[in-house]
C-alpha cells in the first residue's frame, strides 16, 4: 500500500488497555449496570481507527501511550470497537469460522451445501478461494483491509474472545506462497509482521503461519469496515 507502513500510520501504543468497563449505564444513582472489560483489548477499535485516519488522509494521533478512558481517542476508538461488530454479525463469523464441524479438507458434500447456502466449507477454501481474492483486489484498488484472525477450533462461545483483529497493508505473491504484511495493534510499530499462505490449492489444507507466534492461527477472514458516516 503506498504511503503506508505500521511504524508512520499504526498507532503507536500498544493494545493493552487498564481494567474498565466497556458500556455503563446508570439511572442517577439509583441503578447502575456495567459491562465488558476494555482490558480484554480493543483491536477491532484500533485497527478501524487506523484505516478511517489513512483512508482520509489524516495523521496518526500522537498518543504514545493508551488514552485515558474519558480522552476523545479513546471514545474513537471503542464506537469503532462497536462498529466492528457489524451489528453481531463478526462475531457470528468468528464463531462459524471456529465451529469444530469445518472439514480440515474440502469435501464434495460441502461444496453441494455451498450451493444451496451453507457455508462448510474448510477453512482453506475459505481463505484461499474466497477471502483472498478479494483481500487481494481491495489492496490492488488502495484500499487497506481489517482481517479477523481466527485463533481457536471451539464450539464454545467464551472462545470468542481468542480471536483478534489486524489491517492488512500490502502483500507479495511468489508463485503460489502468499505473504501478507499486517499491522497489528499488539505489535504498535513494526514493519514486518505477516501472514503467510500456499494459496495454490483450495481443496488441501494449508494452515496459515503467522510471524508473531505468540498463539495458534487457525484461519483469517475480512472483516466489515466502512469509513465513518460513509
Amino acid at each position: 500500500m503506498p504511503g503506508f507502513a505500521p511504524s508512520t500510520n499504526g498507532l503507536r501504543f500498544t493494545n493493552s488497555f487498564p481494567a474498565a468497563p466497556f458500556w455503563r449505564f446508570g439511572l442517577r444513582n439509583l441503578l447502575k449496570v456495567e459491562l465488558g472489560d476494555v482490558s480484554n483489548g480493543l483491536c477491532g477499535g484500533m485497527t478501524f481507527v487506523v484505516a478511517d485516519r489513512f483512508a482520509a488522509g489524516q495523521p496518526r494521533p500522537d498518543d504514545a501511550s493508551a488514552p485515558a478512558e474519558d480522552s476523545p481517542l479513546r471514545r474513537e476508538i471503542m464506537r469503532r470497537q462497536v462498529d466492528s461488530f457489524e451489528f453481531g454479525r463478526l462475531p457470528i463469523t468468528f464463531y462459524s469460522m471456529m465451529a469444530p464441524l469445518r472439514p480440515a479438507r474440502e469435501t464434495s458434500w460441502a461444496q453441494t451445501l455451498g450451493r444451496v447456502g451453507i457455508d462448510l466449507h474448510s477453512r482453506t477454501w475459505r481463505m484461499v478461494a474466497r477471502e483472498w481474492p478479494a483481500i487481494r483486489a481491495q489492496l490492488d484498488n488502495g484500499r487497506l483491509v481489517p482481517l479477523g484472525l481466527v485463533r481457536a477450533r471451539s464450539a464454545n462461545p467464551f472462545d470468542l474472545t481468542h480471536n483478534h483483529q489486524v489491517l492488512a497493508w500490502g502483500y507479495d505473491l511468489d508463485g503460489s506462497a502468499l505473504t501478507l504484511r499486517i499491522y497489528d495493534p499488539n505489535w504498535p510499530g513494526d514493519d514486518t509482521v505477516t501472514i503467510a499462505l500456499d494459496v495454490s490449492d483450495p481443496m488441501g489444507g494449508a494452515a496459515p503461519l503467522y510471524s508473531k507466534a505468540d498463539g495458534p492461527l487457525v484461519a483469517f477472514f475480512r472483516a466489515p469496515w466502512r469509513q465513518p458516516n460513509a
